[in-house]
């Protein structure tokens, strides 16, 4: 009696949603990482609030579906939470990035621990209601300190609360303006956020939550 073989199966990719409100330049950078392998998701969805985002043109041109919730503002942090969670699971998605995502959302239960949020600044420090982009670079510059940097955690329902997967620190530099700032933070922003959703993937977190990194 022969024996036939059968070839093994490819594994599963795991398939990311990105949420998004601006020009999408972190999910370009995470597409790339896709496409060349560095990073071992698919992109399979684009969220956003903003039907004039720049991201949804970059989702066009990756063949990456795309869904635009509530642009008039008219849901609660609940509804819209509903609606985009349940376009994620339509798409089969497997985990949430927040890059640059500025409307809140309420996480339902099913997707705790599922949703990361990549943030400029090392929090607890400038976060919170209305800090985000350039606001937190601002702020960062007036107040005087000698470093910043970026923070990727996990999205619960209160801003820029959830338990910390890492962070990366750039210096801020004598003449520095807000633009000089945010472009050295995001250069390390393209490095954490892939690095996050690595250590996610592999499952390196405790029951409560991801362990510390700096």
């Amino acid at each position: 009696m022969s024996v036939v073989e059968r070839p093994e199966r490819a594994p599963t990719r795991s398939r990311l949603a990105v949420f998004v409100s601006g020009g999408g330049r972190s999910l370009e950078n995470l597409v790339d990482l896709a496409k060349t392998g560095a990073l071992d998701v698919e992109v399979a969805l684009v969220v956003t609030n903003k039907a004039d985002c720049f991201a949804l043109e970059r989702a066009r041109k990756h063949a990456i579906a795309a869904v635009v919730i509530d642009p008039e503002k008219k849901l609660s942090p609940a509804e819209f939470g509903r609606a985009a969670f349940a376009a994620c699971d339509a798409a089969r998605c497997d985990l949430v990035v927040f890059a640059g995502f500025l409307r809140l959302a309420e996480i339902p239960v099913r997707w705790a621990g599922r949703v990361l949020n990549i943030h400029p600044s090392l929090l607890p420090a400038f976060g919170g209601k209305g800090f985000y982009g350039d606001k937190v670079h601002a702020a960062v510059l007036a107040s005087g300190v000698a470093e910043t940097g970026c923070t990727v955690h996990y999205v619960t329902n209160e801003y820029d609360r959830g338990p910390i997967v890492l962070q990366k620190k750039v210096p801020v530099l004598p003449g520095d303006d807000v633009h000089a700032l945010a472009a050295r933070v995001f250069e390390e922003e393209k490095a954490a956020l892939p690095e996050a959703i690595r250590t996610h993937l592999a499952g390196d977190r405790g029951a409560a939550g991801p362990r510390l990194r700096v």
